[in-house]
């Protein structure tokens, strides 16, 4: 399976590493892993500002989380040169903006998971995975998300 091929078939393009926001880089590799910096959630090229269970509901969090696994898969593609050489998508840090009542983290960070899953298969895609709910995410960003990834 080639990861390019099944990103067309998904009509997705990927994008060009984000210029960091503040005194951080967007990806440290070392040895066979790849650590990503959070990236937050945009749509049409702007931050997708919005609080879950205040604005939001989870379908949106969940394009929103979408959103940022492209974003994500664009810096990954910069950091290695070659999706095809990820051997695993090792583990998910998810931050959804979101009201102290609203309990569906979880489900909003699926958005990203499962494109993961889509594009990299179960054997490569699946992965270990935290979602927690907070006050406020730079920006007023709704997702911020973070990935590390081993490669060949």
């Amino acid at each position: 399976m080639n990861v390019y091929d099944t990103l067309k078939s998904l009509n997705i393009s990927l994008p060009p590493v984000a210029i960091p926001a503040a005194a951080y880089v967007p990806f440290v590799k070392t040895g066979s892993l790849v650590f990503l910096s959070g990236h937050i959630a945009k749509r049409e090229g702007k931050v997708w500002v919005g609080q879950l269970g205040k604005d939001m509901g989870t379908s949106d969090g969940q394009l929103a989380a979408r959103a940022v696994a492209i974003d994500l898969l664009g810096t990954l593609h910069a950091a290695i040169g070659d999706l095809n050489q990820v051997k695993r998508i090792v583990k998910v840090m998810s931050l959804v903006n979101s009201t102290g009542d609203f309990t569906e983290q979880h489900l909003v960070t699926n958005g990203c998971s499962e494109l993961l899953g889509q594009v990299f298969g179960p054997q490569v895609g699946a992965h270990a995975r935290s979602a927690f709910g907070v006050a406020q995410i730079p920006m007023g960003a709704c997702v911020e998300i973070e990935l590390i990834a081993e490669v060949a």
